[in-house]
């Protein structure tokens, strides 16, 4: 039991030393940017604000990079666990015992699994109970759906089934359930193609388009005073109270917070689990930001050339 612990624990440390890792590394990146700004401005404020900002930057877009790193990994293997199933349901009906059938299942076309299924027929092979050599291999993987199909397995195990059987049977569920979920994503398609239009195409255009109709009655109204205006006609004038920077920098904030709440929705909508969004959202930051920029300085000259 100690043993199984320290393994666990094994397990956990090396996750905890990798994100110290990268806090090192954003750190070292923060760093050099605070000394940059400190050499351009000689400002120790503008180097304390460059360094939080560089380190909350990298550190973000690591965790961000790593979280679709992982993301993708965990889909490849949950792609062919069943066949993994099945071929290791194959070699137990040959006659194999339940370490060789599953080392014999770690064939190069199931990779990034088959380091894993090694990992497991090794911890098998050196006397560790195939109850606990699986649960290892869950954790390794990460996966939801894995850890509970490792789950009805080891049901099954302990209730003394044919492992063979359940196998089969496991592997059988696994497809029915992926046949499931895709038909689910192809009946929802027209809901993901709307949201993805209305955050990264149409909601920017009309955030260009408020930009620059704020701009321009600012600027044909700065110059008019109200009391010049005849006062028998019924719509009466104010000065623009709303600065134009303010709706400019506004506009970028909401984009992109609103992109990211998109992103997560499609993925909890396409695919169940708001992780799988964020696959989708260096897409739509980039769309959605060049649309209102380029539709933002086409506009801009079209209303000056019109006004002017």
């Amino acid at each position: 039991m100690k043993r199984k612990k320290k393994l666990l624990v094994k397990v956990d440390r090396e996750k905890v030393l990798a994100e110290r890792r990268w806090g090192m590394f954003s750190g070292m990146v923060a760093l050099l940017i605070g000394v940059v700004v400190y050499l351009i401005y000689g400002n120790f404020i503008s180097t304390a604000i460059g360094f939080f900002v560089g380190f909350f930057v990298v550190f973000s877009t690591s965790k961000f990079m790593n979280s679709l790193k992982k993301a993708a990994r965990i889909k490849k293997i949950e792609d062919v666990f069943p066949d993994f199933l099945q071929l290791v349901a194959s070699n137990l009906r040959a006659g194999m015992t339940v370490d060789h059938a599953m080392l014999l299942g770690a064939r190069p076309e199931f990779a990034p699994l088959d380091k894993e299924i090694l990992q497991a027929g090794r911890d098998i092979s050196t006397g560790k109970p195939v109850g606990f050599a699986l649960k290892m291999m869950s954790k390794r993987i990460d996966s939801e759906k894995v850890d509970k199909t490792l789950s009805i397995i080891l049901s099954g195990i302990r209730a003394g089934g044919n492992l063979a059987i359940l196998l089969e049977e496991t592997s059988r569920s696994m497809r029915q359930r992926d046949f499931i979920e895709k038909k689910a994503a192809s009946q929802v398609l027209m809901y993901t193609i709307f949201i993805f239009l209305a955050v990264a195409i149409f909601a920017p255009g009309l955030f260009a388009l408020s930009g620059i109709l704020v701009e321009t009655m600012t600027n044909l109204m700065g110059g008019v005073s109200p009391d010049s205006l005849p006062q028998n006609i019924p719509v009466s004038f104010s000065s623009v109270s709303i600065s134009v920077s303010f709706i400019y920098y506004f506009s970028i904030l909401f984009i992109i917070v609103m992109d990211v709440m998109a992103a997560l929705v499609l993925g909890l909508v396409s695919k169940g689990s708001e992780r799988e969004g964020l696959r989708y959202l260096p897409i739509m930051l980039i769309l959605s930001l060049g649309i209102f920029f380029i539709l933002g300085y086409v506009l801009s000259g079209t209303m000056a050339g019109l006004v002017g």
